[in-house]
């Protein structure tokens, strides 16, 4: 009730229940207190008033550095303050606390793109990974940053290739998945590309870990992973239920990817 009231404008009654949640839990309740926070940040009039939430908070945490609903107050005002810097050095202090946060390690990757950190961003994936190893859309968002990285990756073979098995993993767990096919389908004509250019016959994961190397997959394969996932994407865009007018983000791009590729294929 208490966030729905923020979300409509409604302050005084969050305050009324944020008083009740006082008296039942206590007020220094670690979940109080964020909550606390979070509706004096609503109430914040300008950036000076939100400085000294985070003047408050860093106060808190000095006393209980493991108190996570202000910690992640602190994170997320520093985000809005876009002070990304300070952002990852406070999601990396919770999860030192707190290694098992999934969402703490997605928020982290984010950063990390966002900074063009795609090798630390690849690890918070793959730490997420580790709880959730039957997680399709993670799979399948591993596969999109190893597929960035290859601007700046020296070893962009084995970046795709990596690229690739993560996009197939994320549509074995989750059949007909648009994300994974979508990338899918970038990820092995991009690998096609660079082979063309000249590839080794094996090459090592991002990690570098021998115990992982992969073998590229051959041309052929490749073409036919790329004609699987093109198929399978203009069936779904076929769909009565894929309806353009209705504003879906995923079709507008698979519309658009496989328009160009009838473009190429007739040029």
């Amino acid at each position: 009730m208490l966030y729905s009231c923020l979300r409509t404008g409604d302050d005084k009654t969050a305050h009324y229940f944020l008083q009740k949640l006082a008296l039942r839990f206590g007020k220094n309740d670690e979940r109080v207190m964020g909550l606390r926070g979070l509706y004096q940040e609503a109430m914040a009039e300008d950036s000076s008033a939100l400085l000294q939430m985070l003047r408050e908070y860093d106060e808190v945490l000095v006393e209980d550095p493991t108190n996570t609903p202000v910690r992640k107050r602190q994170i997320t005002l520093l985000r809005s303050l876009s002070r990304e810097a300070d952002a990852i050095n406070a999601l990396v202090e919770l999860l030192a606390a707190s290694p098992t946060d999934i969402e703490s390690w997605a928020e982290l990757a984010e950063h990390y793109v966002s900074q063009g950190l795609y090798q630390q961003a690849e690890f918070c994936l793959e730490e997420i990974l580790l709880s959730t190893p039957n997680a399709w859309n993670v799979h399948a968002r591993l596969g999109e940053v190893l597929f960035v990285s290859t601007g700046t990756c020296p070893d962009r073979i084995g970046s795709l290739t990596e690229s690739v098995r993560r996009f197939c993993r994320s549509i074995e767990l989750c059949d007909g998945y648009i994300r994974g096919l979508y990338g899918l389908k970038l990820a092995s004509e991009k690998l096609m590309a660079v082979i063309a250019e000249g590839a080794q016959n094996t090459v090592k994961t991002p990690s570098g870990d021998g115990e992982n190397a992969h073998p590229v997959p051959s041309i052929e394969m490749l073409q036919k992973l790329s004609e699987k996932a093109t198929s399978i994407l203009a069936e779904n865009a076929r769909k009565p239920h894929y309806d353009q007018s209705a504003g879906s983000t995923d079709l507008a791009f698979v519309v658009d990817l496989l328009n160009s590729s009838t473009v190429s294929q007739e040029r």
